[in-house]
């Protein structure tokens, strides 16, 4: 890694640099923790790093016992008081153009360049680095930390960790949620909810073809009825401003089925996605394919194999995002980032997860999502400066 030389002291005297985030970041960037492997060694690099802080915390796991999410305290253990709240994990570096090793850090020209920079273990180590001067503060109510897994694909690390909050008691009164908004406050952001379609059908020669029950054919119908339903999002709405686009999306991303050209296939799936505004219910749309293929597309099938027809697996969902424009968070996060307005995205976070287990949430963290899940991911050198002055401002001001 090309080493970062310290950042001058400004002219209060105090050094422009965050204390050892960028040694904690490059720690942190030398673990992969790819969402399909465990993340328990950058877990335990955490721990030994709180243990060594004298913070306490919880561990808890998945299922399958190979990954795991901490909640620390900082101050008293108990309810109360300001989290923030990061994951660890990333997407895959496989089949994009890195010019250097994605899990080595490296600086360039004021640019952090490596996995997970962005999105986003740079407000990780922010947040792990700014614990010493948010122990000396002696705040009244406690700074919670949250790190969780699997966000990339599913949140479940966070649902996880609202279960393990219930059980301890250690519930805070607010949520920041660190992921990369250029520090600005994001208030809002769209539901989602993903979902694999799979179709039987009855295979048989394509000479022949009322003998049989062609899935790819029966698919790409509610595929067509699917392009119809963005066209309805876009042109009748809801149409909520500050989201883009201002209205809810659904599209089919990945498809597949059949065996050869003079087959009927008696197999296809595909697999798609809503993206939700306020005032749509995701589990609504759902339903409403559902009834279409009922009444559209499946009396056929059956009428010449009562076995075929669709089977609907929902792969997994977030809620949105909608905290009050005018709510105590929202101000005191616009102040201490000198904006004047907050905003509105198209993609999830776990935010809309505490919100929704009564834990008003904001999204404000350093970098651009604009430089995450590609080659070459990056985050500026002074964003991390600015979001280590800010969590520190938010500690001292939610929590003083």
């Amino acid at each position: 890694m090309q080493q970062t030389a310290p950042l001058a002291p400004d002219a209060s005297g105090s050094s422009t640099e965050p204390p050892r985030t960028l040694e904690l970041l490059s720690r942190l960037i030398g673990f992969d923790t790819t969402s399909d492997r465990s993340n328990l060694p950058i877990i335990d690099f955490i721990a030994d790093y709180l243990d060594g802080q004298g913070i306490a915390y919880r561990r808890s796991f998945n299922p399958a016992g190979d990954k795991a999410n901490i909640h620390a305290v900082i101050g008293k253990p108990g309810p109360g008081g300001l989290a923030l709240s990061g994951h660890v994990d990333t997407v895959p570096v496989e089949g994009q153009r890195w010019t250097s090793d994605p899990f080595t850090l490296r600086e360039d020209s004021g640019l952090l360049y490596g996995r997970g920079t962005a999105d986003m273990k740079g407000f990780v180590a922010s947040c792990l680095a700014a614990i010493p001067d948010i122990k000396a503060a002696n705040l009244t109510r406690p700074v919670h930390l949250f790190i969780s897994y699997d966000e990339e694909i599913s949140c479940d690390g966070a649902r996880r960790l609202i279960e393990d909050m219930a059980e301890s008691g250690w519930k805070p009164d607010l949520c920041l949620v660190g992921e990369p908004s250029l520090l600005a406050p994001i208030t809002g952001h769209k539901g989602r909810l993903a979902m694999r379609v799979t179709v039987r059908g009855r295979a048989g020669h394509s000479a022949t073809p009322a003998r049989g029950v062609n899935a790819v054919q029966a698919a790409a119908k509610a595929i067509a009825w699917v392009a119809e339903e963005e066209r309805r999002f876009a042109t009748q709405g809801p149409f909520v401003p500050g989201f883009d686009p201002p209205h809810s999306t659904c599209q089919v991303g990945r498809m597949g089925g059949g065996t050869g050209i003079n087959i009927i296939a008696d197999l296809a799936w595909f697999e798609m996605e809503w993206r939700t505004v306020p005032g749509d219910d995701f589990f609504a749309e759902v339903d409403r394919l559902r009834a279409y293929v009922a009444a559209d597309i499946e009396p056929a099938m059956k009428a010449v194999d009562p076995d075929s027809g669709f089977a609907f697996e929902v792969l997994n969902w977030i809620p949105g995002l909608a905290l009050p424009e005018d709510h105590p968070l929202a101000d005191t996060v616009r102040q201490l980032t000198g904006r004047n307005s907050a905003g509105r995205v198209s993609y999830g976070t776990e935010a809309g997860l505490f919100q929704d287990a009564g834990i008003p949430a904001i999204v404000c963290g350093p970098g651009n999502i604009n430089q995450a899940h590609q080659g070459d991911e990056w985050i500026a050198v002074s964003e991390l400066v600015a979001c280590d002055r800010f969590i520190r401002q938010m500690a001292t001001r939610v929590c003083g």
